[in-house]
């Protein structure tokens, strides 16, 4: 891979060199103080250009500053192609680095995410305001309400009852999509408040909870890693009883934390349907 410096000169230069564009930002993890840095991290780069449509769908332009990618993706070209108003490239080179660049004619507003500048040809007075240090407060995990609570219980043991009926019916596919897509973000988000009764809230858990294995015990993180299965039937009842398990170990220190009722007879009831259901299913195969 091309050193981190010798990237920075390559995006500043192309910028440098095309009075069109304007500034020059970063953003994503090589933005944000608080994510420890690797090689394997993304170069997202906004270019803020006076005139858009020079660089709108011309991976030509592109190519030409910073080299043939081994494979490039247009989002705004394939799927959205209103794109409102931006353009974005999205590249992958022969020594592994990427590169996401952005083509961007609007004013920045700033959202909270990390972002910084690399260059302004107009001194704070054109696309890019003065911006304070970088931050990832906006990622910070936020307290739950009570209701909020109540509904991340009450919907992981409810939801529960289609991950055992499409076993029983031997729908995979339905099966794997309820558990994972369904079931298991009651579960993160059950962790992440977990987390902060032991950290506090300045932190964060990570994109799709990248950051678990940091705050979470070994052996936490053992049992939750053991609710990942295969696609025997056997191993996602396994993982299904393993996840009922650690939601129950997280559930009680969070209510007690923040002053909330934990409904253990709503876990009671669902853990009745899902023995009779495995039992039925085993008598079948009798």
């Amino acid at each position: 891979m091309w050193p981190e410096q010798e990237m920075m000169d390559l995006i500043l230069n192309a910028a440098k060199s095309d009075e069109r564009i304007r500034a020059v930002s970063m953003e994503g993890s090589r933005a944000n103080p608080a994510v420890p840095k690797d090689r394997y991290q993304d170069y997202d780069i906004t270019y803020y250009v006076s005139d858009i449509a020079p660089f709108y769908n011309n991976p030509a332009w592109v190519i030409a500053k910073f080299g043939k990618p081994l494979i490039m993706q247009m989002p705004e070209a394939m799927r959205y192609p209103d794109g409102g108003g931006h353009f974005n490239y999205m590249m992958i080179y022969p020594d592994g680095n990427r590169i996401d660049l952005t083509f961007e004619p609007k004013k920045y507003v700033d959202n909270g995410k990390p972002s910084v500048t690399l260059l302004d040809k107009d001194n704070g007075n054109g696309f890019r305001p003065i911006l304070p240090p970088p931050s990832d407060s906006v990622y910070h995990i936020e307290p739950p309400s009570s209701l909020f609570y109540y509904s991340c219980c009450n919907n992981f043991w409810w939801c529960l009852n289609n991950v055992a009926k499409g076993i029983a019916r031997d729908e995979l596919v339905y099966v794997m999509n309820m558990l994972n897509m369904v079931v298991r973000p009651e579960l993160h988000d059950m962790m992440k408040w977990y987390i902060v009764t032991l950290h506090g809230f300045n932190i964060s858990a990570g994109k799709y909870g990248k950051y678990f294995k940091r705050y979470l015990t070994t052996e936490l993180y053992k049992q939750y890693a053991a609710t990942y299965s295969g696609s025997d039937y056997g191993e996602v009842w396994a993982s299904v009883f393993i996840m009922c398990d650690l939601f129950h170990t997280l559930a009680l220190p969070v209510a007690e934390s923040f002053g909330f009722t934990y409904r253990q007879d709503e876990e009671d009831g669902m853990r009745v349907y899902l023995k009779f259901v495995k039992e039925d299913e085993l008598r079948k195969k009798i």
